[in-house]
């Protein structure tokens, strides 16, 4: 990683990336280590760490790694407080443009990531070409190569249903609708990537503003794509980007072993995703096509004798936080 700047006249940076860290040290660590590797990154990057108040030493630990390896333009930002992923996010795009100023692009890069080779000066390439992106997602995948799911549809009625029914005739029939579509093995729009290794256009930030901050996490990307869709921008999925994705270790949400109880912040920005962006009627109706969608689930678990793999009380869980017409999550 080195200080040149893509026009050769030191007044605007390449990429800025972005990591929110909260008691996960080791891991941003060996992420930053994958950044600072050769031909990862482009020329003219910096990388901001923001600590979320883990209060566990994390932010000192980070700052002594950056300092002992040598890694330039790599700075840590130690927040007093953990508001969550939108939030750190956005105090750290706005630290960035403060410290190094305003770059061509913003990743948003989980510290539970470790950066191929290439993966990133790939990304970027792709946004040059292709000026009417707003937003675009690298590859997922496991440590062995196996892919993730990292390239989606828009939460919708009818995907809300057939996402928890799980049912091979309600899948076939609602199709188009999945909210995991298969991908092809070249650049392909879609409505909204994962958060986990995002990159967006400066542009677009000034066009549709930062994430909204009232998510803790989890749907903060989806609102934002979805805002940058209906201000004219498009979003990618591009396979040829290929970051591994230690799926969990920053949250501990999901699991690929034994689910993890679904804390409530994941139902409260479901249901502020549905309220802010589709109103209360078609949120009741969503609400309910899951909930008929889980008892589709559960009834065939029951025929079937085995067992569901569904996080523990998920359904007393949905029940309390959401509700059929609830109205909470959503804040001036």
């Amino acid at each position: 990683m080195t200080n040149q700047r893509n026009d050769g006249t030191n007044n605007r940076w390449r990429l800025a990336i972005i990591i929110v860290n909260y008691r996960t040290a080791d891991l941003t660590v060996d992420c930053l280590a994958s950044l600072a590797a050769p031909a990862t990154v482009p020329d003219g990057t910096c990388v901001i760490v923001v600590d979320g108040g883990s209060g566990d030493g994390s932010a000192q630990r980070i700052a002594s790694a950056i300092d002992e390896n040598g890694w330039t333009n790599m700075a840590c930002l130690a927040l007093q407080e953990n508001g969550g992923f939108a939030y750190g996010n956005n105090r750290g795009i706005e630290y960035a443009a403060e410290r190094f100023g305003d770059p061509d692009y913003v990743l948003l890069l989980n510290p539970d990531t470790v950066a191929r080779p290439m993966s990133i000066i790939m990304l970027v390439g792709f946004m040059d070409n292709e000026p009417r992106a707003g937003i675009a997602g690298s590859s997922l995948e496991h440590p062995d190569g196996r892919k993730q799911a990292c390239a989606f549809r828009f939460p919708s009625i009818s995907n809300e249903f057939e996402g928890e029914a799980k049912l091979g005739p309600i899948t076939r029939l609602l199709d188009r609708w999945r909210v995991v579509p298969e991908m092809p093995q070249k650049p392909s729009r879609i409505d909204w990537v994962s958060g986990a290794c995002m990159i967006m256009r400066s542009d677009l930030l000034h066009d549709v503003g930062l994430l909204d901050d009232r998510f803790f996490l989890y749907f903060e990307e989806t609102d934002f794509c979805l805002r940058a869709a209906r201000a004219g921008w498009s979003c990618w999925h591009v396979p040829q980007s290929r970051v591994v994705h230690l799926v969990g270790q920053a949250t501990g949400v999901t699991r690929y072993t034994r689910p993890a109880r679904r804390p409530p912040y994941w139902f409260q920005s479901r249901n502020l995703y549905f309220l802010k962006n589709h109103g209360l009627l078609y949120a009741s109706l969503a609400n309910l096509a899951w909930l008929c969608g889980h008892l589709v689930f559960r009834l065939r678990v029951v025929i079937e004798r085995r067992q569901s793999g569904l996080p523990p009380h998920l359904l007393l869980d949905f029940l309390r936080h959401v509700g059929l017409g609830s109205r909470r999550g959503l804040s001036p």
